[in-house]
């Protein structure tokens, strides 16, 4: 993990809107109801908001916040904030994943495809878990695509020689994420009913060198950073990942097939809880 946040394009982002909501789709089907008739529901790390908005229409009385560490992100995401249709709320405030605590008790705390970027995130789970209501809901959602080919090579280019004095430490590595039995483990050791699957997507993307597209809008982004300052240096190194990507992800007559597996997980907080949210969540309501 870089020592600071990438710098994120939310347009570059967004190129792919389609195949990256659809994991989020799929974690909100499977989370549970909430206490609340009118929950209070956090989106940490919301990135361009444009997910954010179908917590609203999941719940549509329910006050959202969607928290980021990237400015450009935030400024994308605000168009979305106001008063829901439902009677609820949207809006957008900055944080990191990596020091956040919530002050207020919140019914539903998800994260989607952003803890991969916070190293020990899962050592926040007990903070997380306690400031969650009784019977409250923490849903993750991570990439576990760090020894596909796409990660791989990115790696090992940043390690070539050419390029290793220059890259030394910017990129994650293959424990950016634990495994599904490992967050099984930590939740439920934290007290909660966990509910942990993976699931391989297999995008098929548009358009020439679809791969490389993708990853400039993610794991690409701490290279480009770290080398954004030589403009030569860059663009050297974008065109050696460019050719181990097309041999890795070769285009076929419909589009180029990404595979892309991930981790999901939704932990229960049991509802007769007790603690710091349980005291504070019923004065709260």
């Amino acid at each position: 993990m870089p020592a600071t946040a990438p710098t994120w394009d939310p347009a570059q982002y967004l190129r792919h809107a389609g195949h990256r909501a659809r994991p989020f789709t799929d974690l909100l089907a499977r989370i549970p109801d909430l206490p609340a008739d009118a929950p209070r529901i956090a989106d940490l790390g919301c990135g361009p908001g444009n997910v954010t908005v179908l917590l609203a229409d999941r719940w549509p009385t329910a006050r959202v916040t969607g928290y980021d560490n990237s400015p450009p992100m935030l400024e994308r995401a605000r168009q979305y904030a106001g008063p829901t249709p439902g009677g609820g709320h949207l809006d957008f405030a900055p944080a990191d994943a990596r020091t956040w605590t919530p002050d207020e008790p919140f019914d539903l705390l998800v994260s989607n495809a952003t803890l991969q970027w916070v190293p020990g995130h899962a050592d926040r789970f007990p903070d997380w878990i306690d400031r969650l209501a009784p019977g409250g809901t923490l849903a993750l959602q991570v990439p576990g695509n760090f020894d596909a080919p796409s990660h791989r090579l990115l790696r090992e280019l940043a390690d070539s020689r050419r390029w290793r004095d220059r890259l030394d430490g910017v990129l994650r590595h293959d424990d950016a994420v634990l495994t599904p039995e490992g967050y099984l483990a930590r939740l439920a050791a934290a007290g909660c009913t966990a509910d942990v699957w993976e699931t391989t997507y297999v995008h098929l993307l548009p358009g020439e060198d679809a791969v490389l597209d993708w990853v400039k809008g993610t794991g690409l982004r701490p290279v480009l950073d770290a080398l954004g300052g030589d403009p030569a240096a860059r663009d050297a190194f974008v065109e050696e990942y460019r050719t181990v990507l097309r041999a890795a992800y070769p285009a076929e007559a419909h589009g180029t097939p990404f595979p892309f597996r991930r981790v999901f997980a939704v932990a229960r907080k049991p509802a007769g809880s007790a603690g710091s949210a349980g005291s504070a969540g019923e004065a709260g309501r």
